[in-house]
C-alpha cells in the first residue's frame, strides 16, 4: 500500500513529504490544512489530538512530526538513517533541539511576517523572535565549524528535521551572515533534489 501522509506541504507535514521524497517512498498526500484538522474526521480517527502530520503506512498509524521521520528512516534504512549507537543519538539529539530550541520561534517569526493576515500581525514579536534565535543558530554554526552534517559523516534525517525549521527563520527574514558555517549547511540541506521537489508542492 501506498504511504499516507495526512496535512499540506505548506504546513510541518513538509518534513514527512521531503523525507519520503529522499528515500524515494511512494506516497499519497491527504491534503488537510491546520486550520481545517480539528474538523476533519478522517484525521480525527487516526490522530485524537486532531493535528497535522499523521501517516498511515500500512495500517501503522503514527502522529507527532519527528516521531513519523524518525520512524520512516528506522524502518527504510539506507544513508538518512543510523550506522551506529552513536549515530542514532546524535539524530535524536539534534531533532529534538531544533523543536526545543528553534521551532516555536522561527514559527513564531514566519506567522508575524508571512502566514498571518495583515491585521494580525505584529512586527516587534517577529523581531523578538529572531533574536530570540541568535543564541541556538550561534551554537550551531559553531558546531559546523569542523563538519558538514550534524549526525554523521553525511546527510541524515537529523539535517531534515533541523533544517526545515531553520528554512522558516530564513523565510522570515532572519540575517544569515553572521553564521556562515550553518548558512553554508542549509544550503546543502535545501539544494536537495528531494528539497526541491517537496517545496514545489508548496506551490
Amino acid at each position: 500500500m501506498t504511504l499516507k501522509i495526512f496535512g499540506i506541504a505548506r504546513s510541518r507535514a513538509f518534513r514527512n513529504i521531503w523525507l519520503s521524497e529522499e528515500l524515494g517512498l511512494a506516497y499519497e498526500v491527504i491534503d488537510i490544512a491546520p486550520s481545517d484538522a480539528h474538523k476533519d474526521e478522517r484525521l480525527r480517527a487516526l490522530n485524537p489530538n486532531a493535528r497535522v502530520p499523521a501517516i498511515d503506512d500500512d495500517g501503522v498509524v503514527i502522529w507527532e512530526l519527528i516521531a513519523i521521520n524518525l520512524y520512516l528512516a528506522g524502518k527504510h534504512r539506507g544513508e538518512l538513517s543510523a550506522d551506529d549507537a552513536a549515530e542514532y543519538g546524535r539524530i535524536l539529539q539534534w531533532s529534538f533541539w531544533g523543536v526545543t530550541e528553534c521551532e516555536s520561534f522561527a514559527l513564531e517569526a514566519l506567522r508575524h511576517r508571512m502566514l498571518w493576515p495583515e491585521e494580525r500581525r505584529v512586527e516587534a514579536k517577529a523581531i523578538e523572535a529572531l533574536v530570540a534565535l541568535e543564541r541556538p543558530f550561534a551554537i550551531l554554526n559553531s558546531e559546523l565549524e569542523a563538519r558538514e552534517y550534524l549526525a554523521a559523516d553525511r546527510f541524515t534525517v537529523a539535517d531534515l528535521n533541523v533544517a526545515s525549521i531553520l528554512g522558516w527563520a530564513k523565510a522570515a527574514g532572519m540575517d544569515l551572515e553572521p553564521y556562515p558555517n550553518l548558512k553554508a549547511w542549509l544550503s546543502r540541506c535545501t539544494s536537495r533534489p528531494a528539497a526541491r521537489k517537496a517545496a514545489s508542492m508548496m506551490r
